[in-house]
């Protein structure tokens, strides 16, 4: 085998906004893999600032991946540790050099034959800009909503959710709210007590990473389920992951796979969650389509009915042709469209 890579710059349709500012353009590197006549490729997606691999010797570590390509996988795997996207887009590929179509994970979904819920993102901006995208995604058939939170506007945030509750009840329209660690913990638990009265189903990572003390105390005394997001990044070690669950007692954790040293990282994390019934969900870290009908292949196997957070294809302007879709606040595979990833 030979593999290369190259790195392709995705440009968001509208500027994405979150309490980290706002995303313009987002960097993916891809492996290509070549075996006699067959080609595989895997995304390395890297989000400036929060991966644990966004570091200055990237490339460098995988032009090494692509020397050692034909090492014994589990070692090369292991030895990429500190680099989860690179490890995530190296089971891609090897995965994608013995399918058909780039279906990974053959199943009734990439047969077209079953969908799965996804949430509709809202992302930050103004007041209108917020109250649009909510309408918008309402009307485009969602059932699971959620709201970027905690960087523009605390009151008009309040307001949107206020306005979205008052016209759908809990049992219509599920609101998820994502802080990305926007509070500070003496903060954080009123936001929580005033996301309960809403109703709110859970809140991603209401404060900064790292603070497994303070996240406990939240975890235990709020009013809504918390899941942890940003706090899985870095954690290496099965011990520390086993660490973080027992200590902090989150009732959620999301898995992002780019993040976490990809399918089997991700796997792991479940495992661990399990033990200590803790439940999880799947979101995509904003890769392209390739990237991203890997991940939707994969949760589909992993059979969780809760809705994922699957919904990124359609943000940027230069994304690839694929055979994904979404209709109804739900991610379907087309078997008969064809791919187009012109790298």
């Amino acid at each position: 085998m030979k593999a290369s890579w190259k790195k392709h710059q995705l440009i968001f349709k509208n500027p994405a906004g979150t309490s980290r500012g706002i995303l313009k353009t987002k960097d993916s590197y891809f492996l290509i893999i070549e075996d006699k006549n067959k080609i595989g490729i895997g995304e390395c997606g890297l989000l400036k600032g929060l991966s644990i691999d966004d570091r200055p010797d990237y490339e460098a570590r995988l032009n090494q991946c692509c020397e050692n390509i034909d090492s014994d996988f589990l070692e090369h795997y292991k030895s990429l540790v500190e680099f989860p996207s690179i490890q995530f887009g190296l089971e891609m590929a090897l995965r994608d050099l013995n399918s058909e179509n780039h279906v990974l994970f053959p199943s009734p979904f990439t047969d077209g034959n079953d969908l799965q819920a996804i949430n509709g993102l809202v992302w930050m901006g103004d007041k209108e800009f917020m109250r649009s995208q909510v309408k918008a995604r309402v009307e485009a058939g969602f059932e699971v909503i959620k709201m970027k939170i905690g960087a523009i506007n605390l009151v008009e945030e309040f307001g949107i959710l206020k306005t979205l509750r008052s016209e759908f009840k809990a049992k219509d329209i599920e609101i998820r709210v994502d802080a990305n660690g926007a509070f500070k913990p003496k903060q954080a638990l009123e936001v929580l007590k005033r996301l309960g009265d809403l109703d709110i189903h859970s809140i991603e990572q209401p404060i900064a990473k790292g603070q497994w003390q303070e996240m406990a105390r939240l975890c235990e005394d709020s009013p809504i389920p918390i899941a942890l997001d940003e706090e899985l990044i870095g954690i290496f070690e099965s011990e520390k992951k086993s660490e973080l669950l027992s200590t902090v007692k989150p009732q959620y954790i999301i898995l992002k796979p780019s993040f976490i040293g990809g399918f089997r990282g991700s796997e792991e994390w479940v495992s661990l969650a399990l033990k200590e019934s803790v439940n999880w969900w799947v979101t995509s870290a904003l890769e392209s389509n390739v990237g991203l009908s890997a991940i939707a292949q994969w949760n589909y196997t992993l059979k969780n009915p809760m809705p994922s957070g699957l919904g990124t294809g359609s943000l940027y302007s230069n994304n690839f042709q694929s055979p994904l879709s979404i209709k109804d606040g739900k991610i379907g595979f087309n078997s008969k469209q064809a791919w187009n990833i012109n790298l």
